[in-house]
């Protein structure tokens, strides 16, 4: 007979006690998701200050845009080389690596004096945040207490977090100077670095180099590029409020500041504490489809009524929530339908993923001078609307895909956590107590995953 000694432990009549928080965790999963927090900050840092450039750099609101686009374009592109970096010189150095670069980056675009200059030094920022952001997630999937949706909450509560403080900080730091933001970050990541150094222990390099074409070959697997091109269209949407809706809101740099803090609360809350109910009691396509509707709607609210600060203020606020919800799923999804390595199916996600992010701000001001300040949102509707229909052709993988997690959590619910030493010795060679082995293929991000 079996009693419910802890939490997640197995009862007598066979059910499950909730499962361990995903927050209590060891040091090292503590010092990663503060510099993810900080990383993410880098998301929502320069939504105030977008006006404040435009005006005392002289430049137009499409040349501004550019500071999302040089970040995200180069994210994109670097995605393709992390698992080659990674795999060979090993994830603690990678995050070090990433965080080194992020530093002197944001450093030195808060020195410069031209718009030219800041867009040229956020694009070296951009590729220490992905030598970062793509070893962290998997660095927390497999050092973190609580299984992989526990891990994925946590990351996805440093994503929420992270982006609901960067407008604050960005208002606070940039009503002294446009400059402000820039030193704030490259300060905050120093003591990310310094935490990382001391906290996260060093690990073996894999005994598998990775090659710098696996992320695109990983894209032939039919779920990960359903993810793929789903994510790309959903970002444009997003991208498109983010990166444009600030210039006819028309607000002064703190009120800019609070409505996206409002916006980043939500999108913090309603990824970890709404997404996972709403998966386990509709699944994740079902959730999607909604969710996106949604999101296309208040688009489309935007586009219409773009001269109402009020209704401006309000849809962006809301769009949190969907926003929270569409980040924890789809970040949970793709990781299940990918047949290939988490490493490998992160770093090829993340490539179609932020070109879409990337380039719609940009192609946002544009639409902007050459049409009307309408179009663009419109456009970015579409898009996630066209986003639906693309994750529909995989609603199969991933009803299969929830099936397999809700199987995985119950069968390992009773079991205790993995020690980050163990994952690897079992993966290795095989060794370790019953049942060890198949919760590190499962819950592991280097776990062998099933061919679908």
């Amino acid at each position: 007979m079996t009693t419910a000694s802890s939490p997640g432990h197995r009862t007598e009549a066979g059910q499950h006690a909730r499962p361990a928080s995903p927050f209590r965790q060891p040091k090292a999963v503590w010092a990663v998701a503060f510099a993810c927090v900080i990383s993410f900050m880098g998301i929502g840092l320069v939504d105030p200050i977008l006006p404040a450039l435009s005006e005392q750099l002289d430049a137009s609101p499409s040349q501004v845009t550019l500071l999302f686009t040089s970040d995200l374009v180069v994210t994109a592109f670097a995605m393709l080389i992390t698992g080659w970096v990674s795999s060979r010189i090993g994830a603690k150095n990678n995050l070090i690596a990433g965080l080194v670069v992020i530093v002197v980056f944001a450093f030195l675009a808060g020195s410069t004096d031209s718009i030219g200059g800041i867009v040229g030094f956020r694009a070296g920022w951009g590729l220490g945040n992905v030598l970062f952001i793509a070893t962290s997630l998997a660095v927390i999937v497999g050092s973190a207490s609580g299984g992989f949706a526990g891990a994925i909450v946590l990351y996805e509560t440093a994503l929420g977090v992270g982006i609901a403080c960067g407008p604050l900080l960005g208002a606070l730091l940039g009503n002294i100077s446009w400059r402000g933001p820039f030193f704030g970050v490259a300060a905050l990541m120093a003591i990310a670095l310094i935490a990382t150094v001391l906290f996260v222990p060093a690990a073996p390099r894999p005994q598998h180099r990775a090659s710098l074409g696996e992320p695109l070959k990983a894209l032939r697997h039919r779920g990960l590029l359903t993810m793929g091109l789903t994510a790309l269209l959903y970002n444009w949407g997003f991208f498109t409020m983010l990166g444009y809706v600030p210039f006819p809101m028309d607000l002064s740099i703190y009120q800019l500041g609070a409505v996206f803090f409002g916006w980043g609360i939500l999108v913090a809350l309603f990824s970890v504490f709404v997404a996972p109910r709403l998966q386990r009691r509709f699944g994740t396509a079902p959730t999607l489809y909604v969710n996106l509707f949604l999101f296309a709607a208040i688009l489309a609210v935007i586009a219409i009524w773009t001269d109402s600060k009020a209704t401006l203020v309000v849809a962006v606020i809301a769009a949190g929530a969907l926003i929270g919800i569409n980040n924890t799923l789809t970040t949970q999804a793709v990781m299940l339908v990918s047949p290939v390595e988490r490493p490998v199916a992160s770093a090829a996600y993340g490539f179609i993923r932020f070109i879409g992010g990337g380039l719609a701000p940009f192609v946002a001001g544009l639409l902007v001078e050459r049409f009307s300040i309408h179009v663009p949102f419109f456009l970015g509707a579409f898009a996630v609307l066209l986003a639906i229909g693309v994750l529909a052709t995989g609603h199969r993988l991933l009803a299969k895909a929830d099936a397999e997690l809700a199987a995985g959590e119950t069968v390992h619910a009773g079991e205790p956590d993995l020690d980050a030493d163990e994952v690897a010795e079992v993966l290795e060679d095989g060794t370790g107590e019953p049942g060890v082995r198949e919760r590190a293929e499962v819950f592991h991000p280097a776990g062998p995953r099933p061919e679908r």
